[in-house]
């Protein structure tokens, strides 16, 4: 049987409980998003990623850490990034110094988290600002793909600076539609030339230096019925095929409300799971799930083990090659010994 852990689950509390073990120790479990729950302080994180990787060294260890304020962990000395809007603001002033403190920012998210044990941080947004998304906002760099896309290159150089792989989401873009896709499916209208000249242009000027992508839960008809996530036309034809994208690609969360509805109906996680792997997606994340005891979690365990049975899923080895890519190459730093390192130090000065 083909190795491949697709699945990126998450967890209730501040450590591991016997069901916990049980679900990352599965061969279909390929990694943990944390979020603000999981937090207490900085012992406390250290220690559970530690009895993560106990379980098994390949879990990908995952967060949405962006900045401003999607930062799952904000005391016990981590720093308080600012938005990406911030950074799209200093351009404007200082297109050389906005380069450069993005990648402070870069480095600074990266070392601090890994600091602690953690792997991979679901940055940066490539979203553009048209000014309507409430969901994105000051998330993004900025309204101008050519700013966003030197902005986030330099970002994300000071996360690889740092040790760790970068995201780029969310493919083709998710600025434009002011719908949320947390409660419901954002509808693009436009045309695919007009969101690969404006949106998607990003995601082909990163096309060599993107580790992971993460497609948006928005439909863009004029395209496909279904959203990008569960799209084999925008991620096979489009990512992979015309901007020649190689790296990884995950589904934003399954149980978010335009994850499940597809081609005009609710599906159940595993049939959405199944749908998006099937359209190219080398991950799926289910979050949140955790909560009143995983039940959802384990249904899809089981769902995808009966699928892959059927023949209705088929494990893909270079799928699990791309996410062990993204595991960090290099040690981590000790935290003590990386708040007083004079890299790390001027880092914290550049940031806006």
């Amino acid at each position: 049987m083909s190795q491949h852990a697709p699945l990126i689950i998450d967890i209730a509390g501040i450590r591991l409980n016997a069901d916990d073990r049980r679900r990352l120790a599965h061969p279909l479990v390929g990694g943990i998003i944390f979020f603000a729950r999981n937090w207490q302080d900085r012992a406390q994180l250290a220690a559970l990623c530690a009895e993560i990787k106990a379980i098994r060294a390949d879990l990908l260890i995952c967060v949405d850490h962006e900045g401003g304020r999607v930062q799952r962990f904000k005391t016990g000395g981590f720093t308080h990034l600012p938005p990406m809007k911030a950074l799209g603001e200093l351009w404007v002033q200082d297109q050389l110094g906005a380069t450069n403190a993005a990648t402070a920012c870069g480095y600074v998210l990266a070392s601090e988290l890994r600091a602690c044990g953690v792997d991979f941080s679901f940055t940066p947004v490539l979203d553009l600002d048209y000014g309507e998304s409430g969901v994105i906002g000051d998330r993004a760099f900025g309204r101008d793909p050519r700013v966003v896309t030197l902005l986030a290159k330099s970002l994300m150089h000071g996360l690889r600076l740092g040790g760790m792989a970068s995201c780029g989401k969310h493919f083709p873009g998710h600025g434009y539609v002011t719908a949320d896709s947390h409660t419901e499916i954002p509808v693009d209208k436009r045309s695919l030339k007009a969101v690969l000249a404006d949106d998607a242009a990003p995601y082909g000027w990163l096309s060599t230096a993107l580790d992971s992508v993460m497609p948006a839960h928005v439909i863009y008809p004029k395209v496909d019925s279904r959203p990008a996530g569960f799209s084999a036309r925008w991620l096979g034809d489009i990512l992979r095929g015309q901007l020649r994208f190689q790296g990884a690609v995950f589904s934003d969360d399954l149980s978010m409300a335009g994850a499940r509805m597809i081609d005009g109906r609710q599906v159940s996680y595993t049939e959405a799971a199944v749908t998006a792997l099937g359209a190219g997606c080398d991950m799926v994340l289910l979050c949140n799930q955790s909560l009143d005891g995983g039940a959802a979690v384990d249904e899809l365990i089981a769902g995808l083990t009966e699928a892959q049975v059927r023949g209705q899923w088929q494990p893909d080895e270079g799928a699990d090659a791309r996410r062990r890519a993204l595991l960090p190459q290099t040690p981590a730093p000790d935290w003590d010994e990386l708040m007083v390192s004079p890299v790390y130090m001027h880092a914290l000065d550049l940031i806006p």
